[in-house]
């Protein structure tokens, strides 16, 4: 215990801790407004309890998956296969940045507060059924959380702890703090560009490794 708190005060154990509380704090605003996006187009009582559910499912697939993909990125190979999706989730989030992809909607879904000044709150969303703003919020739960452990995962590398913290604070954000986080990405979109930064570099970083690991460097 002791051993696991030195070795958390170490430099290269600081430097991880603050690209995974970056990387939550980004996947984190990210995925609830996502799941607002789904919610957008229910009326607000329909859209509350879809947001609450899709919040809900969010943490329970994220403590699932975390439980199961430190172990797999121990098997040879899966580093690279793992920085290859985050690679992947990068050039998707750039790539939503980029476009808009409705941000305002989901975030004045999540949030409740007409962000864009239109007179409404998502009343541009198109109209759902709550069947359909479900399916919507579990797929994306599934593939953003998944996202959000393998960045995590692979920031905090060799440290446990780091790794552990991670995962609680990520967790924490999207239980209690999603509709705040979501609203000042909105106001300082600056963040969200940060965040696409370092986990592009901690999908080079895996995919590096990964290739090193398959094949090794004789000298």
């Amino acid at each position: 215990m002791i051993e696991a708190i030195q070795s958390l005060f170490s430099a290269e154990a600081m430097w991880a801790l603050g690209q995974v509380i970056l990387i939550d704090l980004v996947l984190a605003g990210d995925n609830a407004v996502v799941i607002g996006l789904a919610a957008a187009g229910l009326p607000k009582d329909q859209r509350n309890k879809a947001i609450l559910v899709g919040i809900i499912a969010a943490t329970v697939l994220r403590i699932g998956f975390a439980s199961i993909t430190t172990q797999l990125l121990q098997v040879l190979g899966l580093i690279l296969v793992g920085g290859i999706l985050l690679l992947w989730v990068s050039w998707k989030m750039w790539r939503e940045l980029r476009d808009g992809h409705g941000e305002a909607e989901g975030a004045e879904a999540v949030t409740g507060v007409d962000l864009n000044a239109d007179g409404t709150v998502a009343g541009g969303a198109p109209r759902k059924t709550f069947k359909q703003a479900a399916w919507q919020i579990v797929i994306a739960d599934v593939s953003m959380s998944l996202d959000n452990v393998l960045a995590v995962a692979g920031a905090a590398r060799d440290h446990p702890t780091v790794l552990v913290i991670g995962l609680i604070l990520s967790i924490a954000l999207m239980g209690l703090a999603a509709s705040f986080i979501a609203k000042l990405l909105q106001k300082h979109r600056w963040i969200a560009y940060v965040g696409l930064a370092i986990i592009l570099y901690v999908a080079l970083e895996m995919i590096y490794r990964g290739i090193l690991e398959v094949y090794p460097v004789v000298t």
